[in-house]
This record gives C-alpha cells, sequence and structure tokens, in this order.
C-alpha cells in the first residue's frame, strides 16, 4: 500500500509541477537552449548490481549529459514491485521506462503472439535479440502495442531462467507440488501446467521472506536477479533448467515519446537501444561468474537433463495454449534467419 501511495504521489507531482516531457514542443526540431528538459524516470524491480538495473543507469546518465534530459532512475521496486502496475502507469501517460518482458507485454495487452519471444525452449540464443528490431513481426508488435499507448522500444538479453529451491530438483519429477513463484501470466501458469508445479504469482519483493517463512519451496529467476536479491540465504539448490531466456523489453508511454521535440526522440530511442545491446553483452558475459557465486554461498548446482523439461513441455505447442497463430514460430525464425 505503502508504495501505491508513493506512486499516486508521482503522478500528482508529475501532473501538477510540469514535469511531463517537452509539453507543446512537438514543432521545434532541436528544443533550444531555453526550452524545458524532459524528465523521465526508469523504474524497475531488481537491485541495482544487475544487468538491467545498471544499463538504466548507463542510459539515465548519457541522457542527463546532453543537457536535454533529466532523467532519474528507481530501481529494487522503490515505485513498485509490481511490473505490470509500472507499466500501467506509463500506458496513462506517466514518464516512465520500465523494463516488462515479452510474456507479461502478451498478458496485460493481449496480444497472445507476443509470447513467443518467451516460450520456454523456443528461442535459445541472445544472438537472435540484435536482428529481432528490424523484423517484420516485430514492427506489427510494436504497432499493436503503439495503439494502446505503450511503446516497445527495445528488448534486451537477461539471462536464463532456472529453479532455486528449498529441496533438490534432478528431474521434473522433483518439481512436483512445489510452491514456486513465477510468472503470473499465461506463460508461467503453463510451464506449472506442463511442470507440475503451483505458480505464485506475487511480487518479486515478497520472494525471498516467502522462501525463508517456508509459504514458497522457491521460485524460477534468472541468475544475476537471484544472486542480487540473496536468495542463497534461503534456497540452496539451483536446478539448471534454464526453460526461459528472459527478455527486458523496455517499454514506454507513447504520449511521452510524442510529446518531445524530434531530435530529443531521436536520442532518447538510440540511446535505450544502443545501450540496451551493449548490457545484453555484458549479461552473457556476467552469468558463469554469478553461478560460481552462488556456488560459493553454498548453493548446490545440479546440471539437470534439458530434453526431459524440453518433453515434459512439448504438449504446450501441440496444443497450442499460448494461443500461437498458425505458422507463428516458422515466420519468426525464417525473419530471424534461423
Amino acid at each position: 500500500m505503502t508504495k501505491r501511495i508513493l506512486l499516486t504521489a508521482l503522478v500528482l507531482i508529475i501532473a501538477g509541477g510540469g514535469l511531463f516531457a517537452g509539453g507543446g514542443q512537438q514543432g521545434s526540431s532541436s528544443g533550444g537552449a531555453s526550452a524545458a528538459k524532459i524528465t523521465v524516470t526508469f523504474a524497475g524491480t531488481e537491485a541495482a548490481t544487475t544487468g538491467q538495473s545498471r544499463m538504466m543507469q548507463e542510459v539515465a546518465d548519457k541522457l542527463n549529459a546532453t543537457g536535454r534530459f533529466t532523467a532519474d532512475v528507481q530501481v529494487n521496486g522503490a515505485l513498485s514491485g509490481d511490473t505490470d502496475n509500472l507499466v500501467t502507469q506509463a500506458k496513462t501517460g506517466v514518464p516512465l521506462v520500465v523494463p516488462s518482458d515479452p510474456g507479461r507485454l502478451a498478458s496485460q495487452f493481449n496480444i497472445p503472439d507476443l509470447n513467443i519471444l518467451m516460450a520456454p525452449y523456443v528461442l535459445t540464443d541472445r544472438a537472435v535479440l540484435d536482428k529481432l528490431p528490424e523484423t517484420a513481426i516485430f514492427k506489427e508488435w510494436q504497432s499493436k502495442l503503439e495503439a494502446q499507448g505503450i511503446t516497445f522500444v527495445a528488448d534486451m538479453y537477461n539471462g536464463f531462467r532456472s529453479f532455486y529451491t528449498l529441496t533438490p530438483v534432478n528431474n521434473v519429477a522433483g518439481l512436483k507440488g512445489l510452491r514456486i513463484r513465477g510468472f503470473g501470466n499465461t506463460i508461467g501458469n503453463n510451464l506449472a501446467k506442463y511442470l507440475g508445479f503451483a505458480n505464485i504469482g506475487i511480487p518479486w519483493g515478497e520472494v525471498l521472506p516467502g522462501i525463508q517463512q517456508k509459504t514458497l519451496d522457491g521460485c524460477e529467476v534468472q541468475v544475476a536477479t537471484a544472486y542480487g536479491a540473496a536468495i542463497y540465504e534461503v534456497a540452496k539448490y539451483l536446478a539448471l533448467t534454464k526453460h526461459y531466456m528472459l527478455q527486458s523489453s523496455f517499454v514506454c508511454s507513447s504520449q511521452l515519446l510524442n510529446s518531445m521535440p524530434e531530435a530529443d526522440r531521436k536520442v532518447f530511442l538510440d540511446t535505450i537501444r544502443e545501450t540496451a545491446k551493449k548490457y545484453g553483452q555484458i549479461v552473457a558475459s556476467e552469468e558463469d561468474g554469478y553461478y560460481q557465486q552462488m556456488k560459493d554461498k553454498g548453493v548446490t548446482i545440479t546440471e539437470v537433463s534439458l530434453k526431459e523439461f524440453q518433453d515434459a513441455i512439448a504438449p504446450l505447442y501441440t496444443n497450442n495454449d499460448l494461443g500461437f497463430s498458425s505458422g507463428l514460430k516458422d515466420r519468426l525464425f525464417r525473419e530471424l534467419g534461423l
């Protein structure tokens, strides 16, 4: 409740204080020295140490250095521990840039085909994300989001997700009946359905105390976020299922973008996209180090049979539980050159 009050206060301050980007400067090409600075906040739920959070800080620093922006960064759930709530605020016109993910966006904006970017064991090579923005299918998804007031700015690799648990998970059967915090959306619910665990879609900030109090048996998350949240203090087992290739999908209000002078808008978009690409590579390079740090903290890491988990998930696609359009995977792969 306190976080909601703080976020509501932010909205009121923005509305009353004239912080919204650009105002009536849409006709300006450069903004000019006397034009008001564009205020924007980058808001996420991960710890400040993760690649996603560091990426947002670097973007903010670059934007501030232009003299045209006043960019702030709020991470670790400082504005809200609920990503969907932050995206909803952005949709209403609050000048936020929020790292969501394709699965969340698919559910929140009713674009089922977007789920394929995060569907279990479909995309397994982070390099394909560099090609994604130029594909026709991605541009179609962007248009559908923009029709609902949200602009999908960039998609950044943010690590593979696996299971962190109180008890060892050596195979699919080891998950049966466990209460696992996962995505509270179509992808998360179907992963749980076919792997046999109970999916608990609570805010990330409630996960560590939930495992500590044993109201949760574990969580599924990427290693940098698990380490940043000190999950190793309560969950001593990690099963390397790597079932999702997580992406940080940076979105903001279309109203925010449209209010910016053209030159500023270009700087804003280019800076986010270029820095996202850079940090996708950084996140990938840091993963092995985080796994070693998990071991150093006493976590037992199990190399499970990926084929067993892939086979368990296979009915998800034969039954089309995610509601994909006919030929979606073939089209995506063709446009990505796979």
